[in-house]
């Protein structure tokens, strides 16, 4: 009887491995188009001037799932991040006391899974954040699309703001806000079978 178990557990073990593997086959991984993707973010001083920063430097692909909806992951690098017309406050960024980029090389948002249609109407993306080590919720706003096939022949537009203080960014609270917006306009790079 002990034999007989033994076989049909692994014969189940190896079916649901089969299975995975099949479901993973099926889900596909689009990078991100460099050409025409932007990641930023939008700091302002407590007297109105905005300082606009930018990661020249990213990773990022949505996942196809097998179910069809969409997963995007992006890892957008802190040792890169500039802030136009400003050295100063992009070296502050990428320091210990913002980023901490020799540190925390990477701001990472990984998507909950969504359906298309928020890329196309518009609305909210869930997922999580990571900034120097601390995993919070976030979400981003999508903009409404500004023609049928959104991120292939015009830009998805999203934002969202997180609070600085909530990832232990706490510097110069007397000089910038504690809100930051991140900005992100991407597409896709164009295969064959891109939806």
């Amino acid at each position: 009887m002990a034999l007989k178990l033994q076989r049909l557990a692994r014969a189940c073990a190896g079916l649901g491995l089969t299975l995975c593997a099949a479901a993973a086959a099926q889900s596909r991984a689009i990078p991100l188009d460099k050409l025409h993707t932007q990641l930023g973010f939008e700091l302002s001083t407590r007297w109105g001037q905005t300082l606009e920063g930018q990661f020249p430097r990213y990773d990022g692909v949505v996942t196809v799932l097998p179910d069809g909806r969409h997963q995007v992951s992006l890892r957008m690098y802190t040792a890169d991040v500039q802030i136009a017309d400003h050295a100063r406050y992009a070296q502050w960024a990428r320091g210990s006391a913002f980023f901490d980029a020799d540190k925390w090389p990477e701001v990472v948002f990984i998507s909950h899974p969504y359906d298309m249609t928020v890329l196309r109407g518009g609305g909210q993306i869930a997922g999580e954040l990571v900034i120097r080590g601390i995993r919070r919720p976030e979400t981003l706003t999508v903009q409404p699309a500004a023609c049928p096939r959104p991120a292939l022949d015009c830009d998805v537009v999203l934002s969202g703001a997180v609070r600085r203080s909530d990832y232990q960014m706490d510097s110069l609270k007397l000089a910038i806000n504690d809100r930051v917006v991140f900005l992100l306009r991407a597409r896709l790079e164009p295969t064959g079978d891109t939806p």
